[in-house]
Order: structure tokens, then sequence, then C-alpha cells
């Protein structure tokens, strides 16, 4: 008998058959509602799937990084270590005193924590004096059924107190985000030349045509004393 992987799975578990969009979100909350109220009413969820769509990273500013900063947490950086000293220390020495190892050990890993987080800040050479932390964040969450479902599933949303209401409600004109919002935006980066046309060139007047040669020539003005 042949064991399917644990990753595939779980690979298999995210995947409908033929998904269709029962409806798109602004948060999770109100997805999340949705599928309750599908379970109130007997629906098999078991067919839905919540998916985060437009994802957005998001990386939030929590101070400036100091030097206290950083050795705070090269200190807290060299406690685990010097645990995890311990434990292999111990591990090849199984009749040492774990006690007598383990201030060694943290002495050992706080050296070890500290001279790490004093490099790490020497290396940035001053272009992050921040610390932050980062997470992947969906503007948009849908609601997606297998295609035998959709249907009833749409029909039961339908049904929903306020459902009805919201689809009457007025849409609200929604303003352009600024230039930098969200995805990047297309436009030519500062200073790029714009494009050289060649200066028009002012029409000319045509050029007199030279005499003729073979005309006969003009007659001389008469002379007033001539009688």
């Amino acid at each position: 008998m042949t064991q399917i992987p644990t990753s595939s799975r779980m690979s298999s578990l995210f995947q409908l058959d033929y998904p269709q969009t029962v409806g798109v979100y602004d948060t999770y909350d109100e997805a999340q509602k949705i599928i309750d109220f599908l379970a109130d009413s007997k629906f098999p969820v078991e067919n839905l799937a919540i998916v985060g769509t437009e994802l957005r990273s998001v990386e939030r500013v929590l101070g400036r990084r100091t030097w206290r900063t950083v050795l705070g947490g090269g200190l807290q950086n060299g406690v685990t270590t010097g645990l995890l000293v311990a434990m292999l220390m111990w591990f090849l020495q199984p009749e040492a005193n774990i006690l007598l190892l383990l201030p060694y050990a943290l002495a050992m890993g706080l050296l070890i924590g500290m001279i790490i987080a004093v490099f790490a800040h020497l290396m940035t050479r001053g272009r992050r004096d921040f610390t932050s932390v980062t997470q992947t964040v969906a503007t948009k969450y849908e609601i997606l059924a297998e295609h035998k479902v959709v249907a009833k599933a749409r029909e039961l949303v339908t049904t929903m107190p306020g459902a009805r209401a919201a689809m009457f409600a007025p849409v609200q004109a929604q303003t352009p985000p600024p230039p930098g919002y969200g995805y990047p935006q297309q436009y030519p980066p500062v200073g790029y030349p714009p494009p050289q046309y060649p200066a028009p060139v002012p029409p000319t007047a045509p050029e007199a045509a030279p005499p003729d040669s073979t005309s006969a020539p003009e007659d001389p003005p008469a002379d007033p004393k001539t009688p």
C-alpha cells in the first residue's frame, strides 16, 4: 500500500474543481461572515475557499536603531545561542554537570551574539538606522466555490440580511490613487530626455526665372532734344 506524501495531500487540499467566484470583499471579516452565513444555511462549505488577492508588502517601522537597540538584540540572540551551545556541550559530554556547563555556554553565546550584532550594524554604514517588521497583506478577499455548487452559493448570499440593500446602494466615485501608490506607475524617470523632433522648415519663395536671351531687346528711351 502506497502512502501519499504529506506535501501532495496539503497541495490537493487547497484545490477546487473548476472554481468560480461567489463574491469579492474588501476585508477578511466580510468574507468570513459570508462563509459563516452559508454554514448556518446548511451549505456544503467544504467546497469553498477564501483567496486573498492584490497582495501588498507592508513594512511597519518600529523606531530608530541605536547602539542600545543593537546591543539589546545581540543579547537576545546570544541567550539563544548560549542555550544551543550548552545543549551541544552536554550532548558531547554526558558525564559533565549541565549546571556547570550552562554559565560558560551562556557567556560564549552572549559574546558571539554581541559580536555578530555589532558587525552587522557596522556593515550597514548608517543606511538603515531603523528597525521594522515586514508583512504581506491582501487588499481584496475573493470567495471561490466549485462549479457544481456556485449557483446555490450565490443564491444564498442574495438572501443574506442586508444583501439586497447593498446591491442598490449608490456606488461612490473612486478617486484615482496618487502616483506611487500600489502598483508601480509607468512613468518615465526624472530627467528622462524628451524626444528631439526636427524643427519645421519655413516655406521659401520660388526663385525668379532668369531672363530669356532670345526675346527682343527693349527700345531705348526717346531723347526729348531730338526733333
